[in-house]
């Protein structure tokens, strides 16, 4: 029984949670998407299903499932590890406990999504799902391979020092996420003022999609929207959305999808002139221009 126990702990302890619970609710994510399908055609309003870029949105959300799983083989698993076994305390998960663990990973979420927004670095990942350009429930599938690479897990490990075991904070983050598949979409209009006032709703979420110039860097939040109202970054849908980016990229290859921001910073960093300029690609904001 002890040995089957700590056997249960070891898988516990080294499976990516995070990719446990999209895997698993990927079924729910085509189903959901197929719903919405059909209700938007009952409406006679398909302008946002376009199959290109659906088997597109597919495709990134099927490599980025792969390459998570093995950049946490080789290296998030490991560094989440070391960060918890220099915890300050050990936090368990507990019904009294899992409610602030979870506004605690959201807190951790909206600061991930402002930065990634804010400093080229992590846009150079993050980019590539806002390039889409139309707006249904796919779009949430749309993920670059660089979110490892850039170091997304690092904006969790506060949680993880304070003594929240990773799988933990991983297993929310993944229902964060999940939460989120079902908000893109413009089959909902805006829900109840109360739930719009404290929730991610597919509204705000519309906002935060858009490159239309009021919506541009609004709306962080994953379930909760609270956040932007604290920190100043809040929009309410008041116009119909232009999705995409400002410099958008037309193009169906994933190699492009992923990579065409990423190495466009580092044509900047590799260009002739001082230092300091060329290294401030990487941190400066992604309209910065030198």
């Amino acid at each position: 029984m002890m040995d089957w126990m700590l056997r249960l702990q070891a898988l516990i302890g080294e499976a990516d949670w995070k990719q446990v619970v999209l895997t698993v609710m990927t079924p729910l994510f085509l189903l959901g998407f197929a719903v919405e399908w059909m209700a938007m055609r009952r409406r006679g309003t398909l302008g946002q299903f376009e199959w290109k870029d659906i088997l597109a949105n597919l495709s990134l959300g099927a490599a980025y499932q792969v390459f998570e799983l093995g950049a946490y083989a080789l290296v998030t698993g490991v560094g989440t590890l070391w960060f918890y076994a220099h915890r300050l305390w050990t936090i368990p998960a507990n019904a009294w406990t899992i409610v602030p663990i979870f506004i605690g990973v959201e807190f951790c979420y909206y600061w991930f999504h402002r930065t990634s927004h804010r400093v080229r670095w992590f846009w150079s990942a993050h980019v590539v799902h806002h390039s889409g350009e139309r707006m249904n429930m796919t779009t949430a599938m749309r993920q670059s391979l660089l979110y490892s690479v850039t170091g997304w897990w690092l904006f969790f490990m506060p949680l993880v020092l304070l003594g929240v075991h990773p799988a933990v904070v991983f297993f929310l983050y993944g229902c964060d996420l999940a939460y989120q598949f079902f908000i893109h979409t413009e089959s909902v209009g805006q829900l109840p003022a109360w739930m719009e006032y404290l929730f991610d709703t597919p509204s705000n979420h519309r906002v935060h999609h858009g490159r239309n110039p009021q919506y541009i860097d609004k709306n962080y939040g994953g379930v909760l929207i609270v956040f932007d109202r604290m920190f100043g970054t809040y929009q309410k849908e008041e116009e119909a959305v232009d999705y995409g980016i400002v410099r958008q990229v037309h193009s169906y290859n994933l190699l492009t999808i992923n990579f065409h921001e990423f190495l466009d910073m580092w044509k900047g960093v590799l260009r002739p002139g001082p230092l300091w300029l060329r290294l401030k690609h990487l941190w400066a904001p992604p309209e910065w221009v030198r």
